[in-house]
């Protein structure tokens, strides 16, 4: 098994970031019930260093699918996303979504004739993975229709994905008093996801 991190843990509490702590308990649960398995990481500073589409480039990313040119580097992490067997996504909750570096990563990863592609009946997925889990956590409270989770849960059906879970411990800065509760729920949650890949 391949397991895919997309690692969007960018927080101004570094090392003490809490969506990082519910990815750690989901990696940590992960390697222990499948330890042949392979884990590939995109770091926080490589989706920082990612550069959003312009015309210019949405043009030559065109071109090359034209061409039937998948193997360009522009469509690298396309590639690595679709050949994973599971997905795994950590980013906190913010401005009721998460950090614009995945958001860039998302227009990478989304490309037709590699990732998803169309045909009369409409939107196909391409990609292997069977599982997609969403980590995030906040100081307020996550709901089942924030963007987040919402966009999420489309995106794994858009790549044909056919599982989608999340796990998010909310409300940990409006509700101080049971964040330490909270927060190992969630890490629970995490550590039996993992097991269940």
């Amino acid at each position: 098994m391949k397991l895919l991190f997309v690692n969007c843990c960018i927080s101004r509490r570094g090392a003490g970031s809490r969506t990082h702590a519910l990815a750690e308990a989901f990696l940590t649960a992960f390697r222990a019930a499948h330890p042949d398995a392979a884990a590939e990481e995109i770091t926080p500073e490589t989706l920082l260093a990612l550069k959003p589409f312009d015309a210019a480039l949405l043009q030559k990313r065109d071109a090359l699918a034209e061409a039937g040119n998948f193997d360009a580097p522009v469509y690298a992490l396309a590639r690595q996303f679709r050949e994973a067997d599971a997905v795994v996504v950590a980013a906190p909750f913010w401005d009721l979504s998460y950090p614009a570096a995945l958001r860039t990563y998302i227009e990478y990863i989304s490309a037709v004739g590699l990732t998803y592609h169309y045909t009369e009946a409409g939107c196909c997925g391409d990609c292997a993975a069977q599982w997609l889990v969403y980590l995030t956590s906040g100081g307020d409270v996550e709901r089942e229709d924030s963007i987040g989770v919402l966009h999420w849960r489309q995106l794994a059906a858009m790549f044909g994905i056919p599982k989608f879970d999340y796990v998010f411990a909310g409300g940990l800065d409006a509700h101080p008093e049971t964040a330490g509760e909270t927060l190992t729920a969630a890490r629970s949650l995490a550590e039996t996801l993992a097991r269940t890949l």
